[in-house]
C-alpha cells in the first residue's frame, strides 16, 4: 500500500510536468527579426556597419548585434563603429571587441535575418521594450529605426518598421 504523501509527491510531480509545456508555449521565446539592407545605385558603395540594442525604461541599453568591418587586420575596423553614433553613445563606447556572440561582419543588400533568444534580448522583466536598428555607411548616409514591443510576447506577435536610405523593411516575430 502507498503511503499518502509519496501519492501526493507523484501527482504534485506529474502535474508540474504536465502543466509545464502549457506555459513555454504561451510565452514565445525567440524574437525573429528581418533586415532589408539596400542596394544603393551610389558611385562608391560600402557595407554598412549596423548595431541592434534593445531599451527599456530604467534599465541600460542591451546591444545585440553588432555589424562592421571585423576582419581588419589589428582591428582596424573597430574604429568606425562610432559613426554608428546613437549606438555609440547609448553603449558602444563600453564595449570591448570583438564582442562574443555580438559582434559580425557586415552584410550584404539584401534580407538579413537574425534571431535572439529571451536572454540574450535581456528581456528578463515583463514591460514596454524597443528594438533599436542603427545603420552608418561610409561614404553614405545613417539612419536609425525603432520598434516598440511588450514582452512577454503573444507567438505570431510583431512589429515593422520602413528605412528611407540605409536601411529597408524592419520586421520582428516571435515564436
Amino acid at each position: 500500500m502507498k503511503s499518502p504523501s509519496r501519492t501526493i509527491l507523484i501527482g504534485g510531480t506529474l502535474s508540474a510536468a504536465l502543466t509545464a509545456p502549457v506555459v513555454a508555449a504561451a510565452a514565445p521565446a525567440t524574437m525573429d527579426v528581418t533586415i532589408t539592407i539596400p542596394q544603393l545605385k551610389v558611385a562608391e558603395y560600402h557595407r554598412p556597419y549596423v548595431a541592434i540594442w534593445v531599451e527599456k525604461a530604467g534599465t541600460p541599453p542591451k546591444t545585440v548585434a553588432v555589424w562592421y568591418d571585423d576582419d581588419m587586420q589589428k582591428n582596424e575596423g573597430t574604429k568606425w563603429l562610432r559613426d554608428v553614433r546613437q549606438w555609440w553613445r547609448a553603449s558602444g563606447r563600453t564595449m570591448k571587441f570583438p564582442a562574443n556572440g555580438i559582434s559580425g561582419a557586415t552584410r550584404a543588400p539584401g534580407a538579413q535575418k537574425i534571431s535572439f533568444s529571451r536572454a540574450q534580448l535581456g528581456a528578463t522583466a515583463a514591460g514596454e521594450y524597443t528594438l533599436v536598428i542603427e545603420a552608418a555607411r561610409e561614404v553614405g548616409g545613417r539612419e536609425l529605426l525603432r520598434i516598440p514591443f511588450s514582452w512577454p510576447a503573444k507567438a505570431g506577435a510583431g512589429g515593422r518598421a520602413a528605412g528611407k536610405t540605409e536601411l529597408g523593411a524592419v520586421t520582428i516575430a516571435f515564436r
